[in-house]
């Protein structure tokens, strides 16, 4: 899995005033949890622009000014309500025996019999919920759809993988080929003729 780094500084302060300076001056206020003992420090805001504003999903390599570095996911990330400013980031440390949860997104390949029939693709699930070690964590989860036609759905069920497993129920419904106006419309023509 790709990784991106991200340079901080430990903080001392952790209050609202401390806070709000560190905001103030283009700073994120962070935490890394998941270790003995949550670890607070801040980072440039424009550190997490590789992170956040990306469909891929990313480990993050946090490299702290006293020479710390920790492998973590982005677990939660809160933005202001009114100019989407980030204003709080929490990392999960990882370790390498230790199962994650991280969403991964889903890639489709192929061209499908049924969209070139008339058919619509329903794109459900654009993100799957994975749970692995971190070694087993994939990039993407890629999808051929050139076998399906008009009327086939693909279920989690069918993306099962040795390596990984999913954080949805197995009916769940990832992509989709309906009927579309238009090739219900070609079918009467022809029945017609």
């Amino acid at each position: 899995m790709k990784s991106i780094t991200i340079q901080g500084v430990k903080r001392e302060n952790v209050g609202k005033v401390a806070t709000r300076e560190l905001r103030n001056a283009d700073q994120v206020p962070c935490v890394i949890y998941g270790g003995t003992e949550p670890i607070h420090f801040s980072a440039d805001e424009k550190a997490f622009k590789g992170l956040v504003y990306t469909p891929e999903a990313h480990t993050v390599s946090v490299e702290l000014t006293d020479g710390t570095k920790i492998q973590a996911i982005l677990q939660d990330i809160q933005f202001h309500p009114v100019n989407d400013r980030i204003l709080h980031v929490d990392f999960f440390q990882l370790e390498d025996n230790k199962v994650v949860t991280m969403e991964v997104p889903v890639r489709l390949v192929g061209r499908s019999r049924g969209l070139v029939a008339g058919g619509v693709l329903r794109f459900n699930m654009r993100k799957l919920k994975v749970r692995a070690i971190p070694a087993n964590l994939p990039n993407e989860i890629e999808i051929d759809i050139t076998p399906m036609r008009i009327g086939h759905k693909l279920y989690v069920e069918s993306l099962k993988n040795e390596n990984y497993a999913f954080a949805h129920p197995d009916n769940a419904v990832v992509v989709a080929i309906r009927t579309s106006r238009n090739a219900v419309k070609e079918a009467e023509t022809d029945e017609e003729d």
